[in-house]
């Protein structure tokens, strides 16, 4: 027989307490990167990682473009040389004998106001060339690109002719400094301005 003041009379019989895992989650959630403490670090380092791959990314397309444009432009600039070359030797060699073919070869390779400018003085020249059986022959001694784009280039040429006539038949050396610019029309490069320096 027990006593009255014997606690274990009403005391519930010891068992033991279970809790589920899905309870203790519910109580507590999940761990958070709150809790953690290693959320805000990791959020700016991602941060930090994508702003270095847009500006890497950035910057490899400015410097592919400029690449891509500095190309462009040299080779415009060799094609145009070689252009403004032959067109020198064009320019200053005249024949009588020739002069139609001569004066068709200059105005084809050339274009803009200088061409519609040489068209109307050739009309006069040809006279008075022919008058002194002129023949003129032309040579490039040097020639240097000043500027260049991709659809203009200036180009500075220094050209011999060899210039003979009915009063000079002994051949006369004329030196010339001719500033020549290039456009781009089409797939070729014509004389847009031809100037005497």
């Amino acid at each position: 027989m027990t006593s009255p003041d014997d606690p274990t009379t009403d005391a519930e019989p010891d068992t033991p307490t279970t809790v589920s895992t899905a309870e203790r989650e519910k109580d507590t959630g999940p761990p958070t990167t709150e809790s953690t403490g290693a959320g805000r670090p990791v959020r700016i380092l991602v941060a930090v990682m994508a702003l270095l791959l847009i500006g890497t990314t950035g910057l490899a397309g400015v410097l592919g473009w400029q690449w891509k444009d500095r190309r462009d432009t040299d080779r415009a600039a060799t094609a145009a040389l070689a252009a403004a070359q032959q067109y020198a030797v064009a320019l200053t060699s005249i024949d009588t004998i020739q002069m139609d073919a001569d004066f068709a070869a200059i105005a084809d390779g050339a274009t803009g106001e200088f061409k519609n400018m040489y068209t109307r003085s050739a009309e006069h020249l040809k006279p008075l060339l022919a008058q002194a059986q002129s023949v003129s022959k032309g040579r490039v001694v040097a020639a240097s690109i000043q500027s260049a784009s991709r659809d203009r280039v200036v180009v500075m040429l220094f050209v011999d002719a060899e210039i003979t006539n009915t009063t000079t038949p002994e051949p006369r050396l004329d030196r010339n400094r001719i500033i020549m610019t290039m456009d781009r029309v089409g797939d070729r490069w014509l004389a847009g301005e031809v100037e005497l320096v």
